[in-house]
């Protein structure tokens, strides 16, 4: 039987049952698995056990693989057996980044919290370097860019995290951008590539930012309703009164998502690397709230209970 023994027994019931859910997934969903030789080695773990593990150390709070490979080896090896080496542990998420990307829609499916009527929308540095010798010799360089975060009065040189997500925080769906990307255009394309339909009568809110008359009729015309505060200069928007208890929803998100899935310490120095270290996390938060969710806890959003 699945069972960790040696973390909290709320963190051993979250990958208890993620694990059941993503082998089942994966079971019932092979073509969506990573492909292999038809002949050759087998795998000693698992996708499923892959993913779990990856889990565990984004709930952790680990930002180094080393440490978690160290740690897992020496209190999690009942459960896992085989745990690769880091170079071959960091292949196989880079490699499982799709998949991932598979189960956290599933688990969102699960809830039926993507039928909220109102998501929230907007972006967030994450930043990949500070040294200018960084910049000129990292791998990233032609993707990652300067940026300017107005929220935080800084630039910062790295990509750009565009999240929409429910009003729970259940993540709807994302984006990693260049830093100057526009989020106006960056909306868009999430929403057409949106896992679920968008439904007619959706409300979106955004800030200042995402603003302009072109904006405003691509969405309308998909039947989607965009609330934000209005521009120095604008008349009064529909829609305010709900600005001020809900509009900052997505910051806690953020929030959640730096400082205590640590968003910010990625690690990455490759694009396909922060790309997957960011959907650990994204799927970290999914996994909370789809649990949460299903056993009926007050709070979907609450990862204290899992961090320890």
């Amino acid at each position: 039987m699945f069972k960790i023994e040696v973390v909290d027994n709320n963190l051993n019931t979250l990958a208890t049952a993620l694990y059941v859910t993503a082998d089942d997934f994966i079971n019932t969903h092979p073509e969506l698995a990573p492909q292999r030789p038809a002949t050759g080695i087998q795998p000693r773990i698992s996708d499923a056990e892959l993913i779990v593990l990856g889990i565990i150390e984004t709930l952790l709070g680990f930002t180094s693989e080393r440490r978690f490979i160290r740690f897992a080896r020496t209190r999690l090896a009942s459960v896992f057996p085989y745990i690769p080496q880091q170079p071959g542990y960091n292949k196989r998420q880079r490699n499982l980044t799709e998949l991932m990307q598979h189960i956290m829609t599933h688990l969102a499916t699960c809830t039926g919290l993507l039928n909220d009527d109102v998501w929230v929308v907007d972006s967030t540095p994450v930043e990949c370097g500070r040294s200018r010798e960084t910049v000129k010799r990292s791998n990233m360089a032609g993707f990652a860019e300067y940026g300017y975060c107005a929220s935080h009065s800084r630039f910062f040189w790295g990509l750009r995290l565009h999240l929409v997500s429910t009003l729970h925080g259940l993540p709807v769906g994302y984006a990693l951008t260049g830093a100057k990307a526009d989020e106006r255009a960056t909306l868009l394309s999430m929403l057409d590539a949106a896992p679920v339909p968008v439904p007619a009568g959706q409300i979106i809110m955004a800030d200042k930012g995402y603003n302009g008359t072109w904006l405003e009729e691509e969405l309308n015309n998909g039947g989607v309703e965009l609330i934000r505060p209005a521009r120095k200069g604008e008349t009064s928007r529909p829609g305010k009164h709900f600005l001020k208890p809900l509009r900052q929803r997505i910051e806690s998100v953020f929030d959640t998502l730096k400082g205590q899935l640590g968003l910010e310490q990625h690690g990455g120095r490759t694009i396909s690397g922060v790309l997957s270290r960011m959907v650990r996390r994204l799927l970290a938060l999914s996994a909370v709230i789809w649990h949460n969710h299903t056993t009926g806890q007050p709070v979907l959003r609450s990862l204290t209970a899992y961090d320890h």
